[in-house]
């Protein structure tokens, strides 16, 4: 008997793993633009490695072609030998395997990051890239200066992106109990967004998981757990759709048509936030 108890020990054992790691959702279509976000993630600590390592496991069934990184990308020195440890190693797997990571500077950042060529900024602090129907759209929300306003507002107008999706550092909404909302950089940004209709933000500088409220026919995601982890900071009220503060995460996305589909995956492979977004209905044209 009890070698029949010792013999079951391993089974259930995979059994609690694969309750407590739900598994990651595959694509829903074969066209669709799929990225991973990170955010707050350059620590080079083990618990980023081990995140990293979740990061490129999920890729063998939700096949990512590139990665989004909302800032805090390297903390404290910057030499090569931090670019290796809090960079280029945690992430190895995916850079072995070609995939792009397009970074936005946070408050902790050296701008000169965005001359680090696999940051794919190519020197400059705010740019835009295009996938399929989707253009992105990199934010230096620690210095929003007029220059960046005014490239900002080109930029949208100029677009016919069936999806925008705006990215930065800084949360212009957020229940954080350290920062909260970044209400100086709403007044400026956001009649930006409505006015030409931005569908998503990303944002990191909290170290949580949020999904906001949409704001003004926006969504809007914080995801800056992918090195530190501020536990219990969130302090829920109306602005917060769901949230998770217990431990480190990124987020997996997917635009498919009019549809944004995520999931939300812990550093133990626990499934925290998953769903189905439609896009929001365009801004009223302007009056001739």
């Amino acid at each position: 008997m009890i070698e029949r108890i010792r013999s079951l020990v391993p089974v259930l054992a995979a059994c609690v793993a694969a309750v407590a790691a739900a598994p990651v959702d595959p694509p829903r279509a074969d066209d669709s633009v799929r990225f991973a976000v990170i955010g707050d993630s350059g620590t080079g600590s083990s618990r980023q490695y081990e995140l990293g390592e979740r990061l490129a496991a999920a890729r063998g069934v939700f096949p990512f072609t590139f990665v989004l990184m909302l800032g805090d990308n390297i903390y404290g020195s910057d030499r090569a030998r931090d670019f290796q440890k809090k960079f280029e190693l945690p992430y190895k797997p995916l850079l072995d395997g070609d995939v792009p990571f397009y970074a936005s500077l946070g408050n902790h950042d050296d701008p000169n990051q965005r001359l680090y060529k696999p940051f794919n900024m190519d020197g400059h602090r705010y740019y835009t890239f295009s996938r399929g129907p989707v253009t992105f759209f990199a934010l230096d929300t620690t210095y929003m200066d007029r220059a960046q306003l005014d490239w900002l507002e080109r930029e949208l107008s100029g677009s016919h992106a069936r999806w925008k999706v705006a990215y930065g550092h800084h949360p212009m909404y957020s229940s954080g109990g350290r920062h909260g909302s970044e209400v100086d950089l709403r007044t400026l940004v956001e009649p930006l967004f409505v006015k030409y209709g931005v569908d998503l933000v990303l944002a990191g500088h909290e170290h949580f998981y949020e999904r906001l409220r949409p704001q003004q026919n926006i969504y809007y995601f914080t995801s800056g757990a992918a090195g530190k982890l501020r536990r219990g900071d969130i302090r829920r009220g109306s602005l917060t759709a769901a949230g998770f503060d217990q431990d480190l995460s990124f987020m997996l996305m997917e635009i498919a048509g009019d549809e944004l589909h995520f999931q939300v995956v812990s550093r133990t492979g626990e499934i925290v936030d998953r769903g189905t977004l439609e896009r929001p209905p365009d801004p009223p044209k302007p009056s001739e």
